[in-house]
């Protein structure tokens, strides 16, 4: 048994039933299904995006600067496709059948993962002659060697730069150390695989695009405006978002580094068909309230024999082809980005001067925005996570958990190498303390396990007592403490061996607070949202509180790349380097973190009135959502009235 698994079993077993007897005791039956089947969403996305940038960097052996800004690109575009998924939702075919038609394009993307094509391979050209250079594994059982008269030799990074080749006899025809300029790497890669990756990515994009923002406006729906429990409904919510992305760090990431890339993809592919199956089933726990606004219009033909339906659904399926060039395009990404920013604060000002018809209404929209640029800050650090922090992770930290195999309650606990240095044999008995540097990601989502129930108590708690601090002020906690996550790495460099390798301990404490920082952040602003802006906008502002994260994503992979060193067959010649360099890359971000947390903590006493009650169930008497409550069997949402 590994034993990143049995503490995943724990931690799950521990936090996970008072989280079920919350919801089942406490709120409407329809959100234990987008519990699940949110969670099997995630699970198929974690598991693909922890093992995303060692693929990119191992198999085709991209740089590190390409790496980041080909995963800036598409988690940017992840993010990004929502503004047309809501959109669609909110106008057409309703939020149901706009998360059914994103499932099942994720399930296709996520299928077409687990083909990886051949692998990558890498020449060195050095005085007109070519060697190859042999790399076998992945992680950090990973062998890079360069090959010269039959021979494969180790090599790392040479003083001042460059190449230099371990053990290499004098009669070689190339000398040990290699300067810096005076070698050419050329990669050898598949097409086909190529393509068909970016192919599954795309299919992914458009996927998410169409289920994301909408999943998470059904939550919304299912409480009515002011409704008590809405905070503490999304923070649950919240709590099923990261159960799937906390099994996919463990599962995907330890089956795609230690057994091959296609069975961690894999599983993240059948994740996805798992959400599907729970969404479809438990359509009737949803209470009509995520179907079409206008249903006879839109089963009414509009094109020939085709009608709005089905032109969406094949409007979606042919815009892969664009996202497929797109997202090999990082510059027109930034562009695609920058246009969408410009145009959804056109329509948001719009909304603001014309549809809000009074000031309470403006104030409420006006603070939307700010939560949102709150957001693009927070996610801009936090999202290093599958990039600079899990290249980090791989190359820079300890993932010893034991300095040696012990043996305690009648088990034996180490790695395979340290069982056998100690003349021990694996038994039945034996717990594996192997970690990978992917299942490191499990970090993250296993604190909102163990944290989320408390926070989801707090904020019900303090709202009873009318102590409940307004949105700004925990976006401003939030922020200090995400910065504080990387100062928690930098302050303790110090710690670093002889191998450049610092304590796992210190990456979890790093987690640690861009956890807790995100609980004050994500969860509060997807409930926010929802009831901040105006009812017949409400998906287009949730896909804008994802454009966020876009902007946030492209921005995030721009800075990994400045966080990156440079590799000969995906491996780091300097350590030390690459140490440093993350380092200085991850103080700049801490303190960003931190003064942005002032300022918007002190924002917070200039606009705290600006919800003008939203947080108030008195302040909205509108209907009471309750299992039994439809209207014609066809209601998107709650309508309620707004006061003046």
């Amino acid at each position: 048994m590994n034993i990143v698994i049995l503490a995943g079993l724990l931690i799950t077993f521990a936090t996970g039933l008072p989280v079920l007897l919350q919801i089942l005791k406490n709120h409407p039956r329809g959100l234990i299904i987008l519990f699940f089947a949110e969670a099997w969403e995630r699970f198929s996305y974690y598991g693909m995006r922890g093992l995303l940038v060692f693929f990119l960097t191992q198999h085709f052996l991209f740089d590190d600067a390409r790496a980041g800004s080909t995963y800036g690109s598409y988690t940017s575009l992840v993010y990004l496709l929502p503004l047309l998924g809501g959109i669609l939702a909110d106008r057409f075919i309703g939020t149901r059948k706009a998360v059914a038609f994103g499932a099942l394009l994720l399930v296709a993307g996520h299928g077409m993962m687990a083909y990886e094509g051949r692998e990558s391979t890498q020449t060195l050209t050095y005085a007109g002659q070519s060697y190859e250079i042999q790399a076998e594994g992945r992680g950090a059982a990973r062998d890079v060697g360069i090959v010269v008269d039959g021979q494969k030799y180790a090599f790392g990074g040479g003083e001042g730069g460059g190449l230099a080749i371990t053990d290499l006899p004098a009669s070689a025809p190339l000398p040990q150390t290699l300067a810096p300029g005076s070698y050419q790497l050329t990669t050898d890669t598949d097409q086909l695989g190529l393509n068909v990756f970016y192919l599954a990515l795309s299919l992914i994009i458009m996927g998410v695009g169409f289920l994301k923002p909408n999943i998470s406006t059904i939550v919304g729906q299912l409480y009515p405006q002011g409704d008590p429990r809405r905070d503490s409904g999304f923070t649950l919510y919240y709590y099923g978002i990261n159960l799937g992305s906390f099994w996919a760090a463990i599962l995907c990431g330890y089956l795609g580094q230690n057994f091959g890339w296609q069975y961690g993809f894999g599983l993240a592919g059948l994740g996805m068909a798992a959400g599907f199956v729970v969404f479809v089933l438990g359509k009737k726990h949803l209470l009509g309230k995520a179907e079409p606004h206008n249903p006879e219009l839109l089963k009414k033909p509009f094109i020939g024999p085709l009608n709005r339906e089905w032109l969406i659904y094949i409007g979606g399926i042919l815009g892969v082809i664009p996202v497929y060039f797109l997202i090999q395009n990082n510059a027109i990404v930034g562009t695609a980005l920058s246009l969408s920013t410009v145009a959804s604060l056109a329509f948001i000002a719009w909304i603001v001067a014309v549809a809000c018809k009074t000031w309470a209404e403006r104030q409420r929209m006006m603070l939307a925005v700010v939560l949102i640029v709150g957001a693009v800050i927070f996610w801009t650090l936090f999202e290093q996570a599958g990039s600079s922090l899990n290249l980090f992770a791989d190359r820079n930290v300890d993932l010893t958990l034991f300095p040696q195999a012990v043996q305690a309650f009648g088990l034996t606990f180490g790695t395979p190498a340290q069982l056998a240095a100690a003349g021990l044999q694996p038994g039945a008995g034996w717990i594996d303390t192997t970690m990978t540097s992917s299942q490191t990601q499990s970090f993250n989502s296993g604190f909102i396990l163990i944290f989320a129930p408390i926070f989801a108590a707090l904020w019900a708690g303090l709202g009873r007592r009318k102590m409940d601090p307004d949105p700004t002020m925990k976006f401003g906690l939030g922020l200090l403490q995400v910065g504080l996550g990387f100062m928690v790495v930098v302050w303790g460099a110090g710690m670093a061996n002889s191998a450049f390798q610092m304590p796992i301990i210190l990456l979890g404490l790093l987690y640690m607070l861009h956890t807790t920082g995100e609980l004050f952040v994500s969860p509060v602003g997807l409930s926010e949202i929802t009831k901040l802006s105006l009812p017949a906008v409400v998906s287009f502002m949730m896909a804008v509180w994802f454009l966020a994260s876009s902007i946030a994503q492209f921005v995030g992979g721009i800075i990994a790349g400045f966080a990156g060193t440079e590799t000969v067959g995906g491996e780091v010649l300097d350590p030390g380097l690459a140490l440093r360099t993350s380092l200085d890359v991850f103080e700049k971000l801490g303190w960003a973190g931190i003064a942005a947390g002032v300022v918007f903590i002190l924002l917070s006493f200039v606009i705290k009135g600006w919800s003008n009650g939203a947080n108030d169930a008195s302040n909205h008497p509108g209907p009471t959502l309750t299992d039994g409550g439809k209207e014609d069997g066809n209601i998107a949402a709650p309508q309620t009235s707004t006061p003046g």
